[in-house]
């Protein structure tokens, strides 16, 4: 079977993964974890932590975590177009630098307002010291990330890479969770962020979430189950 990226939904940062699939161009399918129904039975033998991404590659490997599945897809295509970068240059220190603060800082700064969220136990104080303390955080990513985007057409050189592939599931956190008004307080961001909206492959990873008709640049081979892929993972 292809590669098979489990994905996670609403609003799950394995949305990167789908992206990065769609640019990398090669045969791939998807498989869905609703992550806030029950997930699929046996889950917990593909990854443990209970989370997604993961990816079952084509020769019956299982990777977890944006950042190694990420970068096991770049070290597919490093040609003169490619997603990644040789290993040794100063661009490939570049995306490690730029995918190691995507991944730890930036979607970390979104964990208070993540519990804020989600967590209906919390009281009305504690859920306002949360979002309060999660706005600082998030505050201080954009203001990087908008000092990393200056005078740049991409996150790490002058194509795009699977960093920008991760930000573009990350990033749209700020909107869905309504910590402010990227457009205006952030504008290098937001001119990023718009840039990518209108990229093909991160059109079709939003309509696979909303599940919306949906139109792949070509690698995209359908959906399976749960079942079906760690059945073949097995």
């Amino acid at each position: 079977m292809e590669p098979v990226l489990f994905y996670g939904v609403p609003q799950g940062c394995s949305f990167g993964s789908i992206v990065a699939l769609e640019w990398l161009g090669r045969p791939y399918r998807l498989c869905r974890v609703e992550m806030l129904e029950a997930w699929p039975a046996g889950y917990e033998r593909l990854n443990p932590k209970m989370q997604t991404p993961v990816l079952l590659t084509g020769d019956g490997r299982m990777l977890t975590e944006s950042l190694a599945i990420l970068q096991h897809l770049a070290a597919q295509d490093l040609g003169p177009q490619g997603l990644g970068r040789a290993q040794g240059t100063p661009e490939h220190d570049r995306l490690n630098e730029r995918l190691a603060f995507l991944s730890t800082d930036f979607f970390g700064a979104f964990g208070p307002l993540w519990t804020a969220y989600d967590r209906d136990d919390l009281d009305d104080g504690a859920k306002g010291l949360l979002r309060e303390l999660g706005t600082q955080d998030v505050h201080r990513v954009f203001r990087v990330l908008d000092g990393l985007l200056a005078g740049r057409a991409w996150l790490v050189d002058d194509r795009r890479s699977v960093a920008d592939a991760y930000l573009s599931g990350v990033a749209r956190w700020a909107d869905y969770l309504r910590v402010f008004d990227t457009r205006a307080e952030y504008p290098n961001v937001a001119a990023h962020l718009r840039k990518l909206r209108a990229d093909p492959a991160v059109a079709f990873a939003d309509a696979v979430e909303r599940q919306a008709p949906a139109t792949s640049t070509g690698a995209f081979r359908g959906h399976v189950s749960a079942e079906e892929a760690m059945s073949a993972w097995r």
